[in-house]
């Protein structure tokens, strides 16, 4: 019997995708359940597992654009599975060596030789007979082949000078439309900030051992910037607001999405409710979505939806940035690298772990006011999390 496996529908609005590669070849043997392709949506890269077992039949090709529901293979589910050869009746026959001769030959002129028309031709545009591929006889530059040489644009190196062109994924190609349809239809303005991240850096060297070993996953800075980016849209819930036609769109949630980087590019993942989320809630969250971005098993529902994202370029070594806005979001907070810099505390010039801090917001439903006021409130929350994000009890916070 013969099984005609179709293209499932990975999400709502979603009719076509992009065979991104296939995990098994033309004719050979798979079993149930064997990831056998990687397919690409608008959203997301996901894991084509045969439905039965059998001998398989391609039907479309890499890079190939295929509809939901379409056939993209069949599954012989009558073929037997073909038996292993064992190495002990394994024979190798060695093939008799051939005995080899040398053979010389000799042409009138090598490779690169130029006529002497052509050598005056080459002489006076400066251009070596050696970078010219002769079309005459035994490869000899002739005078066509000086008249239409060109010179050089530039002096070899000596190094490899090979292009290779090769598609963008079909979610690669995605992002680039939103963003660039982000820069057109949105009036996207960035504020910046700077936090003192030496409070934080206390606060971990105090409990991060004993929030692992009970928690099972490490006190990182990610926990401390989402519940601060969540007491802030509580505080300028117009942050926490999307655009839809001429309507806005208000949420008493905080959906925070998270960029990561994933094997197919950036992921942004959605930490759900996360006004609900304790310090170990989010940062449990925050591993197991990083993980299933790494193992390619990230969902298009868990990427689907969120009211305001979080991005780190401080993990690549970024000092300053601009974010892109996450559409339909109005807001992203970007997150950046920690230097020790000189500040002025009391009077006195100190050393201390400075990150800079940026906010893009959509200027249409965000004014100057809120998007000041809530990085402000973010880098209040941040300098002083003991008080604002712990009640003053920082074992209980951690839940200790």
């Amino acid at each position: 019997m013969i099984l005609e496996m179709k293209v499932p529908s990975p999400g709502e609005s979603i009719t076509e995708v992009e065979i991104a590669a296939w995990l098994v070849e033309d004719g050979d043997y798979v079993e149930k359940d064997q990831p056998i392709a990687e397919v690409d949506s608008d959203k997301a890269t996901l894991e084509l597992p045969a439905e039965e077992s059998g001998i398989i039949t391609l039907k479309a090709e890499e890079g190939d654009a295929v509809e939901v529901g379409s056939v993209v293979c069949l599954i012989d589910m009558d073929a037997k599975k073909p038996e292993e050869t064992s190495t002990k009746e394994a024979i190798v026959v060695e093939a008799p060596k051939e005995e080899t001769k040398t053979v010389e030959i000799k042409t009138t002129y090598a490779s690169g030789a130029a006529s002497p028309a052509a050598k005056k031709i080459l002489a006076e545009k400066e251009i070596p007979a050696s970078e010219i591929k002769g079309t005459g006889k035994d490869g000899r530059v002739t005078k066509d082949d000086a008249l239409k040489a060109t010179p050089s644009m530039g002096t070899p190196a000596g190094g490899s000078r090979s292009s290779e062109k090769t598609k963008l994924s079909m979610l690669r190609r995605k992002v680039a439309q939103r963003l660039v349809s982000v820069k057109n239809e949105t009036a996207m303005l960035t504020t910046f900030n700077e936090v003192n991240m030496q409070p934080i850096f206390d606060l971990r060297n105090d409990f991060k051992e004993d929030f692992k070993a009970k928690h099972g996953v490490g006190l990182g800075f990610m926990s401390f910037f989402t519940l601060a980016v969540v007491r802030a849209l509580k505080l300028f819930p117009d942050v926490n607001s999307m655009m839809d036609g001429d309507y806005k769109i208000a949420h008493d949630f905080q959906d925070i999405s998270i960029a990561v980087s994933g094997p197919k590019g950036l992921m942004v993942p959605v930490i759900r409710n996360a006004e609900n989320l304790t310090f170990r809630g989010v940062e449990s969250e925050v591993k197991r979505l990083a993980i299933r971005a790494r193992d390619g098993q990230i969902t298009v529902d868990e990427m689907t939806g969120g009211t305001f994202t979080i991005t780190n370029g401080g993990v690549f070594g970024s000092m300053l940035s601009t974010p892109i806005i996450n559409p339909p979001q109005s807001g992203i907070l970007g997150m950046h690298n920690i230097v020790e810099r000189p500040v002025a505390e009391n009077g006195a010039v100190v050393i201390r772990p400075i990150m800079y801090v940026a906010l893009s917001y959509d200027h249409r439903i965000i004014d100057g006011r809120e998007s000041v006021g809530f990085l402000v409130a973010v880098k209040e929350a941040l300098e002083n999390p003991i008080e604002i994000l712990m009640d003053n009890n920082p074992k209980k916070a951690l839940e200790l």
